[in-house]
């Protein structure tokens, strides 16, 4: 296991936003579910049908990544029940629907994640830094891929909400508690 928790997965700092690229903003935190919702707690159905419902979805949700901003979303995490997500790990988006992951690496590492679902929160998790990916795009045609680093752990991230894990229960008993009580004075002090 390499230890990469000098590493962390957040946004780098940003310039000073808009009027109108802040209203986005807002307007897209609003539609991510959060913490103690109960829909973060499903597991997702499979997606059966390939067409313009799910298209509108999965551009709804690039918007909504980009926005807030994030790296990755899963349809959960805006209330919507079915296996898809996307995610940005370069200059393009891709979209996930019905993943499939296997093969992981014995190689691991510790990187610190945050979540949208799960604001202001940042943990180390170890995951695998290669994957195999079995999936299909929004059109249904087959992808079957290795994902490695970044691209592997976007996917790992978005695929537990998808089976209803959060990033508080991939890290350590020690930090899981620090992360909840950041939250609870948090909430007491409405700084979050």
């Amino acid at each position: 296991m390499k230890d990469m928790s000098e590493r962390t997965l957040r946004r780098p700092r940003e310039r000073e936003l808009s009027e109108a690229e802040s209203e986005a903003r807002r307007r897209a935190l609003e539609q991510i579910r959060v913490l103690g919702d109960p829909v973060l707690r499903e597991k997702a159905h499979v997606v059966e049908a390939f067409d313009g419902d799910l298209a509108k979805l999965t551009q709804r949700m690039f918007t909504i990544m980009d926005d807030a901003p994030g790296i990755g979303l899963a349809a959960t995490q805006i209330g919507v029940v079915q296996r898809v997500l996307v995610y940005r790990v370069d200059e393009s988006h891709h979209v996930l629907v019905n993943p499939v992951l296997s093969d992981p690496s014995d190689e691991t590492e510790v990187v610190e994640e945050g979540c949208l679902s799960v604001p202001g929160v940042v943990v180390p998790v170890e995951r695998p830094v290669r994957i195999h990916v079995r999936a299909r795009d929004a059109r249904g045609a087959r992808l079957d891929f290795i994902a490695e680093d970044l691209e592997a752990r976007v996917i790992q991230h978005e695929t537990d909400h998808l089976n209803g894990i959060l990033i508080l229960e991939r890290t350590t008993k020690a930090e899981r508690a620090r992360a909840l009580r950041e939250l609870r004075e948090a909430a007491l002090t409405g700084t979050r």
